[in-house]
């Protein structure tokens, strides 16, 4: 197993940068510092990730399936075994004969049979194997576009920091640019040249943009939350991101997109694979016209007594081929072809779907990505004349020609033109890594290697081979992984266990305080009914005492 290096290197770094700032600040605990790229992030996130993890299971799970169809076409071994006791009229019978003829009479009878059997054709299996093929094929580009996809929520979430960071300066430069105009009004003001209004509207506006830089600050502590969560780090990790956002230029043209990403998405080839499958499904259903044939070996023997061999006439062995042909069906098998025939249009439907999803796909990406590339040249040259705009209105309201209300305007205007470049920025970059995640640019294997590998009829691991970009390429669980979660799952049950006899336990104990509870309560019920037995009987007597001595 490749060993997470970039990972654990930063973990460490977190994890040794948590101690130095408790040694610093001896009981005061200060945050988490992590400085990564957007490379460290992509990678981070493509070994962290829980959904390639579950693709890996898919993919696991996917191999041994076409393992337990394969394993089918070879021999088998079984036992079946009885043992009976004898009684009723026949062993009456049986030990008649035995004392006039001297024949055996047995009162019990154990039985044992081994066979060994191996399919000679068998056409539903074959088509099976076929179509477990088609599935882990299936499984191993699911996984890469899972990792593609991962990749671009990865670069997504890197990029939102960037642009949550980028709209914090816009904010506090709106928040600074208001508060040194209010501080302006305040002067003029105190020397009446200007009047109580223009101070209490800089004073609404200059509150408006404090709430606005609030929001932007929060809204970067909610993105450095969930990039967190995508790479695999503590959501509460501060991390350091010294990146700009930039524009490059994209050379390639819409049709070029287009065709590589025909030839590329791994999705694209899921829904290929999910023909062949459908088409391997066709095949299983037709076999129902087709005889099977199987080799068989048997040994069988039977005694009064486990794996004795007394029973002579239950003593053979036997080897030979058996057929099956059910020659009529009353139109199963015609209905399954049917049925497996439709299921065939269906996936070739999909697959259709498919290539015209990825089409749309690229051309939505592609449009994005330059209709930001122009909004960049258009808000850049926007900023700049909202600058000019907003230092000409300042000096014309320090002159006594302009108004307040034309500062403020000014003001908002920039604010808004620099927001709109970063968003451009913003825009253009998350729509070329959304043009990558489209045209399917790979991250482990080439799918189109792989897809003309299988073609040529080679096997699984020739097949990644040929397709593996790179040698440290993860395309199955890991044997530790496999250990750990078969170690989680004992200890859950275990724990499942001790939780059952705890609430046992406490039911029981329950149970136990409430009889002993009902017999204390009897027995004093019983000793008060006593006590006022004892205490009416001498009222009694004394009554009829007195009734004799009148």
């Amino acid at each position: 197993m490749k060993t997470n290096t970039r990972f654990y290197k930063k973990l460490t770094a977190l994890v040794a940068s948590g101690l130095t700032a408790m040694m610093v600040s001896g009981t005061a605990f200060a945050a988490d510092v992590v400085q990564i790229d957007l490379k460290d992030s992509v990678q981070m996130a493509l070994e962290n990730n829980r959904n390639i993890k579950s693709a890996l299971a898919g993919v696991d799970s996917a191999k041994w399936n076409l393992s337990a169809y394969r394993r089918q076409m070879g021999p088998s071994l079984s036992w079946s075994a009885s043992g009976m006791a004898i009684n009723g009229k026949s062993l009456e019978e049986a030990q008649a004969a035995h004392r006039l003829y001297g024949t055996p009479a047995y009162d019990s009878a154990f039985s044992n049979t081994f066979s060994v059997g191996m399919p000679l054709y068998n056409g539903s299996l074959r088509a099976a194997i076929d179509q477990a093929g088609y599935g882990i094929n299936s499984a191993d580009v699911t996984l890469e576009n899972t990792k593609q996809a991962v990749r671009y929520q990865a670069t997504a979430g890197y990029y939102q920091i960037l642009q949550c960071r980028n709209l914090i300066d816009v904010q506090q430069k709106a928040v600074d640019a208001l508060q040194e105009h209010l501080d302006n009004v305040n002067a003029q003001y105190r020397v009446g040249t200007v009047a109580r209004s223009d101070v209490l509207a800089s004073q609404v506006q200059l509150a408006n943009a404090q709430q606005s830089l609030v929001s932007a600050q929060n809204s970067y502590d909610v993105a450095i939350s969930t990039l967190n969560n995508i790479i695999g780090l503590p959501t509460d990790a501060v991390l350091d991101i010294r990146d700009q956002l930039k524009y490059t230029h994209y050379d390639l043209t819409l049709d070029d997109c287009t065709k590589y990403a025909l030839a590329n998405r791994a999705d694209g080839a899921a829904a290929y694979y999910a023909v062949k499958e459908a088409e391997a499904g066709v095949n299983a259903a037709k076999a129902g016209r087709y005889p099977t044939v199987n080799a068989a070996v048997s040994r069988a023997f039977a005694g009064e007594e486990p794996f004795e061999r007394n029973h002579t006439s239950s003593d053979s062995t036997s080897a030979g081929v058996t057929a099956t042909w059910n020659i009529f069906d009353n139109g199963v098998t015609a209905a399954n072809v049917h049925a497996a025939e439709s299921a065939l249009f269906r996936a070739q439907e999909a697959s259709r779907q498919k290539d015209e999803s990825i089409q749309l796909d690229v051309r939505t990406a592609f449009l994005n990505l330059q209709a930001a590339e122009k909004n960049i040249r258009t808000t850049n040259t926007a900023v700049a004349q909202a600058e000019e705009d907003y230092k000409i209105a300042q000096v014309r309201y320090q002159a006594g020609v302009g108004t307040n209300l034309d500062v403020m305007d000014a003001e908002e205007k920039l604010t808004a033109a620099r927001t709109n470049y970063y968003t451009s920025l913003y825009n253009y970059n998350t729509s070329k890594a959304s043009l990558d995640q489209a045209m399917g640019l790979p991250v482990d294997i080439d799918v189109v290697k792989y897809k003309e590998s299988c073609q040529a009829g080679n096997e699984l691991n020739k097949v990644r081979k040929d397709a593996r970009l790179h040698d440290d390429a993860l395309l199955e669980l890991p044997k530790e992984t496999k250990d750990a979660s078969k170690k989680e799952a004992a200890a859950d049950k275990q724990a499942d266990r001790e939780a059952r006899r705890a609430a046992k336990a406490v039911k029981t104990g329950k149970k136990a305080a409430t009889e002993e509870k009902g017999t204390a309560v009897k027995q004093e019920s019983t000793q008060n009914t006593e006590e006022r037995t004892a205490v009416e009987k001498p009222a009694e007597s004394g009554s009829v005492a007195a009734e004799m001595a009148k």
